[in-house]
C-alpha cells in the first residue's frame, strides 16, 4: 500500500511515521502534489500554528490538492483543524472540507488549563474508525465545535468534535499515534478503509 504523509511546517510528523512503521507501512513524507494524488491513503498530521501552516500549504497550492483528493485522507490534530473552514489561530481561512470554524478554548475556571493536555474519553462514537467509546491522548488549545460531521465527542471546558468525517475525509483532534493500542487500531482501520 502506498501511504503518503503531507509534509509541511508542522511538528509531530515523525511519531506518525513511526506508528505506521509499527503497522508494517513505510510511508512517503512529501509535499509533492503528484505523489499525494497517487497515494492510496494520505495522512495529514501536525502540531503547530494554523496560520503558518496555511501559509506553507497555500504557497505550494497544497490546500487545493488536499481538498480535491479522492482517496481516504486522515487529518490529525492541526490536520483536522486545517480541514475546517476557518481558524481563530492566526485568523486564517483554511482548506474548507468541513463546514466548521476552529475556536480557541476559553477557560471558565482556575482548573481549566489551556492547552488541554492528556488522556480524555471519546463518547458518542460512530463511523468506521471506532468500535467503542475509549480513551485517547490530546494536546491542543483550539477545538472544532460539534457539527454535522462529528463522529466522536470529547469534553474539556465544553463538548467538542474529537473526530469528524465527510465523504473520504476523516479527522481527529487527538493523537492516535500517541494513544497506545487504541490509537494503533484507529490507524489500522483507516488503512483498511
Amino acid at each position: 500500500m502506498n501511504v503518503a504523509i503531507v509534509k509541511y511546517n508542522a511538528g509531530n510528523v515523525y511519531s506518525v511515521v513511526n506508528a505506521l512503521r509499527r503497522l508494517g507501512i513505510e510511508p512517503l513524507l512529501t509535499d509533492d502534489a503528484e505523489q499525494l494524488q497517487r497515494a492510496d491513503r494520505v495522512l495529514f498530521p501536525g502540531q503547530g500554528h494554523a496560520g503558518e501552516a496555511m501559509e506553507y500549504l497555500k504557497a505550494r497550492r497544497l490546500d487545493e490538492v488536499i481538498r480535491d483528493l479522492k482517496q481516504p485522507v486522515f487529518g490529525i490534530c492541526v490536520g483536522q483543524q486545517l480541514l475546517c473552514k476557518h481558524s481563530e489561530e492566526g485568523d486564517v481561512d483554511c482548506i474548507g472540507v468541513f463546514d466548521a470554524d476552529v475556536k480557541r478554548f476559553q477557560p471558565q475556571r482556575h482548573e481549566e488549563k489551556v492547552p488541554c493536555m492528556g488522556w480524555n474519553s471519546l463518547h458518542d462514537v460512530k463511523g468506521p474508525l471506532f468500535e467503542e467509546n475509549t480513551y485517547v491522548y490530546f494536546v491542543h488549545s483550539y477545538y472544532v465545535p460539534l457539527c454535522e460531521h462529528t463522529t466522536a465527542m470529547a469534553d474539556y471546558i465544553l463538548p467538542y468534535s474529537a473526530a469528524m468525517q465527510k465523504d473520504n475525509f476523516y479527522a481527529c483532534q487527538f493523537h492516535p499515534e500517541k494513544s497506545g493500542a487504541v490509537g494503533e487500531q484507529i490507524l489500522k482501520r483507516f488503512l483498511e478503509l
